[in-house]
């Protein structure tokens, strides 16, 4: 089967033999993958096995399926509630980091991490599940309700899906964004730009600038959502203090009291197919996953997700 990795000579697409199912998985015919900044950071760190994460295909019965990322050990007291994002293990089983991917024509998926799409949510589109689920999750540990005024900082894929959940959650949505192909598709999302204090602000950007602009924008007792992956450590400003700012961090995804956030995140977009329209910027063959990758590189040419179809 073909499948993209990184090559002494940049990214190719290589000849691999199709993965075989093991205890508890079955393989999934790839039909969509999307570049996330994550999977530049692991070609930065040097990763070699097969990229992609953000996955959706179909199953041995041609079922469509979106695939959740964070597998878990699935015997330690954190998956056994369902907490499979706060797994000791996690990091062992990342997918494009440090196993293979879905960058590629077939993966191997534990049945339990295949999640079934609702109708209306189109294949080619579906990869979006798993960023999406990323930012439903971190706004669930928030709690939004209508009316709060909630800040988001950061405009790429995953601060626009914390922006299109809060306002679907009925939230009042300021965003602060880099690049103004960013601005522009918030505001198509329902958001305005950022300004006045906010009960609620999302960091979604990862840079410590990111998140002082974050503190600054929220009201004193507010919640600070740190989404963005800060892997030195958070850099808080001295006015969160003097703000007496409540920080949450937002790890992946997982299943919860009501169902699991793959599933919210499956019906929101499926609700709302404007959604992939307004994110989806690129779509490249598996052959061109080099030119994809460029083109997710460069988000001052106005690229948000780029989407590779196998």
């Amino acid at each position: 089967m073909r499948a993209a990795r990184q090559t002494d000579s940049g990214i190719r697409v290589v000849e691999l033999p199709e993965p075989l199912p093991q205890p508890g998985a079955t393989r999934v015919r790839i039909r969509s993958a999307s570049i996330c900044g994550s999977d530049l950071q692991y070609l930065k760190l040097g990763t070699r096995v097969t990229l992609g994460h953000e996955l959706a295909g179909e199953d041995e019965d041609g079922r469509a399926v979106g695939i959740e990322a964070l597998f878990g050990c699935g015997d330690c007291d954190a998956c056994a509630r369902g907490h499979y994002n706060r797994c000791r293990t996690a990091i062992r089983n990342a997918l494009g980091l440090t196993v293979d991917g879905g960058m590629a024509e077939y993966l191997c998926v534990p049945r339990a991490h295949q999640v079934p799409l609702p109708a209306g949510l189109a294949l080619r589109d579906a990869c979006l599940i798993e960023p999406t689920a990323v930012s439903l999750h971190c706004l669930r540990l928030a709690g939004i309700e209508p009316g709060m005024r909630v800040g988001v900082v950061g405009g790429g894929a995953i601060g626009l899906l914390a922006v299109a959940g809060a306002v679907d959650r009925g939230g009042e949505v300021g965003l602060a964004a880099r690049h103004p192909r960013q601005i522009e598709v918030g505001e198509r999302l329902g958001a305005r730009a950022a300004s006045g204090r906010f009960d609620v602000v999302v960091e979604a950007s990862g840079h410590p600038s990111g998140l002082a602009d974050a503190v600054a924008l929220a009201a004193p007792g507010a919640l600070l959502l740190v989404l963005g992956v800060y892997g030195s450590g958070i850099p808080l400003p001295a006015e969160s203090f003097l703000k007496e700012l409540r920080v949450q961090t937002s790890l992946g995804y997982c299943r919860h009291a009501r169902g699991r956030d793959m599933q919210d995140a499956g019906a929101l977009l499926a609700r709302k197919p404007e959604l992939a329209e307004a994110l989806i910027t690129h779509r490249f063959p598996l052959e061109d996953a080099a030119a994809a990758f460029a083109a997710a590189a460069d988000r001052r040419a106005g690229a948000i997700r780029v989407v590779i179809e196998p």
